[in-house]
């Protein structure tokens, strides 16, 4: 659940330099390090950012709350990113970030297994060599959008974002050739303790102004009911997000002041009755992101537009075998350190077969229409 350009400014590959040009334009502008002279330690970055929110949501879930006021994401950074042993150490939640159609909740520090870590790892990049090597609790290879809000084009992510990946532990390994980049990650996807999951990731920067993506992931074995999933528990139900293979691949197009990104996305869990999945289901998504910045002005929009269809047995997101659409809207200003967005979103149910089970909207489950607004506000250094 974390894009590219968050995860290379994370893991300091040289290949980060080859996405500058897709900075450009983006709604919005994520912390800008700090320099720290850190002596015989070289020397180190420190960044972060912190933002709340009030939300709205118009036919909540049965027993929702349907607004409220949340702290999103607070976080701490410090990075070393420079020599052959190099480390990124950030600390607090990264909990703002809202998937649309599903209610707003406050930040924690339990996100993880690792508690207030919620990436801790190190880098060893040897001299004139094109392969760096990482290990310890990374970012996640899949997908755009960035688990933390401030790097997306708006604070709700799109059903694509749910269903993949985020933190877990395990060992990476990065080679950049010119313009092509790849990179391979092995640990215990979705953070579960159970060392089986494989993510890849290429990215080929064509020029400035174009870069192509294409990432997937697998499970080599079988995760358990029993093992854990992020902060909240066991597994359980959610089986079939480690359980599952992954192809999706995203495309970055910048002209001045508008960047757009294509993305497509498919997963699927065959039938494993020792896993709890009973019949072979899988999910198809795919979106269109959006952001504008205006000149040299504060202000800037962002947004998205998605279109998401679940088949067989799993309950990816809304509910088993549901088909929806969605689009998002993001206003932002945005001074220096501080931040301001209106977020606006629309989800609609085109199909889904759990209306009966409480699966859909509004107090009775069964609207096919939910809006969802927030104010949102932050710092960032």
């Amino acid at each position: 659940m974390i894009s590219i350009r968050r995860q290379l400014m994370g893991l300091g590959f040289a290949a980060a330099s080859s996405l500058v040009a897709m900075q450009a334009a983006h709604a919005m502008n994520g912390p800008q390090a700090i320099t720290i002279d850190g002596g015989p330690l070289g020397q180190l970055e420190l960044s972060g950012g912190a933002d709340g929110y009030g939300y709205y949501i118009n036919n909540a879930y049965p027993g929702a709350k349907d607004h409220g006021a949340y702290m999103g994401s607070g976080l701490v950074e410090l990075q070393k990113t420079t020599g052959v042993l190099q480390y990124t150490i950030e600390l607090g939640s990264s909990s703002g970030s809202i998937a649309l159609g599903t209610q707003p909740s406050q930040a924690t520090l339990n996100t993880y297994r690792t508690g207030p870590l919620v990436q801790g790892y190190i880098t060893i990049a040897p001299p004139n060599t094109p392969v760096t090597v990482s290990a310890g609790h990374l970012p996640s290879l899949e997908g755009y959008e960035a688990t933390v809000n401030w790097y997306n084009p708006s604070q709700f992510t799109t059903a694509l974002w749910a269903v993949e990946n985020s933190y877990s532990t395990g060992v990476q390994a990065a080679l950049t050739e010119g313009p092509v980049s790849a990179t391979v990650q092995f640990g215990d996807g979705n953070d579960t303790g159970v060392w089986n999951y494989g993510q890849a990731l290429v990215t080929y920067t064509i020029n400035a102004n174009n870069v192509l993506n294409v990432y997937g992931a697998m499970n080599f074995g079988r995760t358990g009911a029993s093992a854990f999933y992020y902060g909240g528990g066991t597994v359980g139900t959610n089986n079939v997000y480690v359980n599952n293979q992954m192809i999706g691949g995203y495309y970055s197009w910048t002209q001045g002041n508008l960047n757009l990104v294509p993305e497509v996305q498919y997963v699927f869990a065959k039938t494993d009755h020792l896993a709890g999945i009973d019949k072979s289901t899988s999910n198809l998504g795919a979106a269109v992101f959006g952001d504008y910045a205006f000149g040299k002005t504060p202000y800037s929009l962002g947004g998205w537009v998605e279109y998401d269809n679940s088949q067989g047995g799993g309950n990816w997101f809304i509910g088993q075998q549901s088909e929806l659409i969605g689009a998002a809207l993001s206003p932002t200003w945005q001074y220096k350190d501080l931040f301001a967005r209106a977020n606006a979103g629309l989800i609609y149910l085109l199909n889904n077969k759990q209306f009966s089970q409480g699966g859909s909207f509004g107090n009775n489950g069964t609207n096919k229409l939910q809006f969802t607004g927030t104010l949102q506000a932050g710092v960032l250094f």
